[in-house]
């Protein structure tokens, strides 16, 4: 996936706004971290992802997902952009904008969408 097709899905979903982050472009939700691109690796850094699910994605896809020591206490995975998968952004992207999205927001979209497709296809 290309950087512009990235910022294209990051920013479908409601609510996001653009900022920097460690020198880095950055996204938000409600003021809270969204996740950002690491100019380093060109890696996003991906939340919500446990411990366990971090393990498994590296080792299906180690061209993928890693981490550095930086964020090995954190639940989140690194993400490199040129081989990740549109729909697997997409729904890492989902389930932390469910979380750090305000709750109106939600329950608007998911009336919209019926629950039934992401924020960044509604």
């Amino acid at each position: 996936m290309t950087r512009e097709e990235m910022e294209a899905i990051v920013m479908a979903f409601p609510g996001v706004e653009r900022g920097m982050s460690y020198g880095s472009p950055a996204f938000k939700v409600n003021g809270k971290f969204f996740t950002r691109l690491r100019k380093e690796d060109a890696s996003l850094v991906v939340m919500e992802v446990g411990f366990d699910e971090r393990e498994m994605l590296m080792e299906a896809e180690p061209a993928t997902f890693h981490f550095t020591a930086h964020y090995k206490d954190y639940p989140c995975v690194l993400a490199r952009i040129e081989s990740l998968h549109p729909g697997s952004l997409q729904a890492f992207l989902e389930r932390r904008w469910r979380k750090v999205a305000p709750k109106k927001l939600v329950k608007e979209w998911e009336a919209r969408t019926a629950g039934g497709a992401s924020p960044a296809t509604a």
